[in-house]
C-alpha cells in the first residue's frame, strides 16, 4: 500500500501525521511510542517501537491491581505512596 501525503514541520520540530495515513496505521494514535531513524542523507523512517522483550500487559496490570489492594492499619499502600510523594 503506497499512500503519500504532504505535511509541515512546525516549531520545535513537531510533525503531524496526516489523517489519511493515521487512518491506515493503528500504531499512529496519540501517545504511541515510535522509533525514528535516518536512512540515507535525506530520509527519515518512523516505525512503531517494539521492545526486544514483549510485555504481558494483562499480567502486569493484574500485579498492579494486587499491589494497590494491599491494606494496613493506616490505609492502602498506593495511598501511602501518593501522600508521601506529594508531601511538602
Amino acid at each position: 500500500m503506497d499512500i503519500q501525503e504532504t505535511a509541515t514541520i512546525r516549531d520545535r520540530g513537531q510533525l503531524t501525521i496526516p489523517d489519511k495515513i493515521r487512518d491506515h496505521l493503528e500504531w499512529t494514535r496519540s501517545d504511541s511510542v515510535i522509533t525514528i531513524n535516518i536512512s540515507g542523507s535525506d530520509e527519515i523512517v518512523i516505525k512503531p517501537y517494539k521492545s526486544k522483550k514483549e510485555k504481558d500487559w494483562v499480567k502486569l496490570f493484574a500485579k498492579l491491581k494486587k499491589i494497590r489492594s494491599f491494606k494496613s492499619k493506616r490505609g492502602n499502600l498506593s495511598g501511602f505512596i501518593a501522600r508521601d510523594r506529594y508531601r511538602h
